[in-house]
């Protein structure tokens, strides 16, 4: 009998299904012990020494584990690909060795990145032994975490009464929160004016421009201050015709975005489904670990802690399948798009977050899986199979267009989609939108050419406000966390789950506010 640990029973008996009666697969329910939360469990000066305790919680699934590797001839540990994952491993094996459970069992580890039947036989057939740097990884982490919090905590206390707790990172993530609040609050509102046009051509056509340039200086967005800079200017558009200077056309082209790592998911899933981190993750492992199809527990998208953002030739190949059956091979890059990952202290070489099958539509489970499961299928799906589409093309358009007197310029600017490619899919959201400069892309311009002459229809002055930066979303907060290195994507949304659940900082229209303490 071989014996198979991993972390969930819902994993558990996917994979015990696959290996059949040969093999029993066992749950460890997450990590078995960590440090006590008392004075003494890391001890810096004895090279960071570390004292570990059984939680009470486990000793039930510790027993199970030692019953099922009693005359075994086997141990493989199965937990998650990652370094928590390595850790739990490295906990379990340590346990029953303590316990003299393993005398003369061969143990090994075994990883997958998706729970399927060929991915969990393949991995059976490449074990390796624990990777002794990730798990050096995880101790050194998990140390900092009780020292910062063991030595900072008490002194909060102190300091703060009411005050729960401090951390390594979470007190990080909420100075970034509480810095913003106090950027907002000195804050100082300039005032600012634009003027726009409304035009109209021999055709009947009408655009809008905005006024760029005045008696020969161009014009930046703070340069008509107030009401009497903005009305001379409208003086100067006033009973004039108007005629076009110039036609400026290029071709852009425009590349989709590489499929989900945690961080982007959870980005993503938070501006279009407005799904928090914690839920987005949460639905992500139920992905993960599967459903039932036709009697078999399938895994619907690999794991979803990662920061990777390459997939493997065999997923990129099912994909470009797919691709060129639903769209067409006008959709097709010539050659397979390769990402790179670009995370400030990316550490793990796993895939992207991708369906495992990706020639499972997200409409073929529409009536398998519950709304909240389907919508979060579906992002990752369209990402995915997005990454590998073709590059839109877009005619970019501005025009310059000049009063009679000259005294006064402005400027139009539109784009038409000539190739919609990867965006007859999926189209990428922002968090913030960007401020109105004038310029808009996504405008519609009639054909024009160099002399064409415009009629005024109408002056539009306009009266702005410079705007504080906005506060954080949790959307662009795990941005912010990941562009300056702080934290994993495993921890993003524990790290704001603790920060709500602590009081620490509430949300008013999705964004976070730090509370008075």
């Amino acid at each position: 009998m071989k014996v198979v640990v991993v972390e969930s029973p819902a994993k558990a008996k996917t994979i015990n299904k696959y290996l059949g009666s040969d093999y029993h697969v066992i749950a460890s329910y997450g990590h078995i012990r960590d440090l006590p939360r008392k004075d003494g469990s890391v001890r810096p000066d004895e090279d960071f020494a570390m004292s570990w305790e059984t939680d009470p919680r486990a000793e039930k699934q510790i027993k199970a584990i030692a019953q099922a590797v009693r005359g075994a001839d086997h141990l493989y540990l199965a937990t998650d690909p990652d370094r928590e994952g390595e850790a739990i491993s490295w906990h379990i094996r340590n346990v029953l060795k303590e316990r003299k459970m393993l005398e003369g069992l061969p143990v090994q580890r075994i990883v997958f990145n998706e729970i399927t039947k060929s991915a969990v036989l393949d991995a059976l057939a490449n074990p390796r032994d624990l990777n002794d740097e990730l798990v050096e990884a995880y101790l050194a982490r998990r140390a900092l975490d009780y020292l910062v919090g063991f030595t900072l905590s008490p002194v909060l206390w102190r300091k703060l009464p009411g005050s729960r707790s401090a951390g390594r990172v979470q007190s990080v993530a909420l100075r970034l929160i509480a810095e913003r609040e106090a950027e907002i609050e000195a804050f100082k509102a300039e005032e600012y004016w634009s003027v726009d046009v409304n035009l109209r051509t021999r055709e009947r056509k009408s655009l809008s421009a905005r006024l760029v340039q005045l008696d020969g200086v161009k014009l930046g967005k703070m340069d008509l201050p107030n009401q009497a800079a903005a009305d001379a200017a409208v003086a100067a558009l006033q009973d004039t015709t108007y005629q076009v200077l110039g036609v400026e056309k290029k071709r852009v082209r425009r590349n989709p975005a590489p499929p989900f790592t945690t961080s982007t998911l959870q980005q993503e899933a938070s501006r279009k489904l407005r799904f928090g981190a914690t839920r987005t993750m949460r639905i992500a492992q139920r992905l993960y670990e599967g459903i039932d199809i036709g009697g078999e527990t399938v895994g619907l998208i690999t794991y979803m802690r990662t920061d990777g953002v390459q997939m493997g030739q065999e997923a990129i190949g099912a994909i470009r399948g797919v691709i060129a059956g639903q769209a067409g091979d006008r959709y097709l890059p010539p050659k397979p798009r390769v990402y790179r990952t670009k995370a400030k202290n990316a550490q793990e070489a796993h895939e992207a977050i991708r369906p495992t099958d990706p020639a499972r539509l997200p409409r073929d489970l529409a009536a398998r899986l519950s709304d909240e499961d389907l919508k979060l299928y579906e992002l990752i799906w369209k990402r995915a199979v997005a990454s590998q589409m073709a590059s839109a093309e877009l005619d970019q358009t501005a025009v310059t267009i000049e009063t009679a007197h000259r005294r006064a310029q402005v400027r139009a600017t539109g784009s038409v989609v000539v190739f919609d490619g990867f965006l007859k899919l999926y189209v990428e959201d922002r968090d913030e939108r960007a401020s109105d400069d004038g310029d808009d892309n996504s405008r519609l311009l009639p054909p024009l050419a160099e002399g064409d002459a415009l009629a005024l229809q109408e002056i539009n002055p306009e009266q702005h406000f410079t705007q504080p930066p906005p506060r954080y979303s949790e959307a662009s907060l795990v941005r912010k966390m990941e562009e300056l290195g702080i934290g994993r994507p495993s921890t993003y949304a524990s790290i704001i789950q603790v920060l709500q659940d602590r009081d620490y900082v509430t949300l008013d229209n999705r964004r976070f506010v730090p509370g008075d303490r």
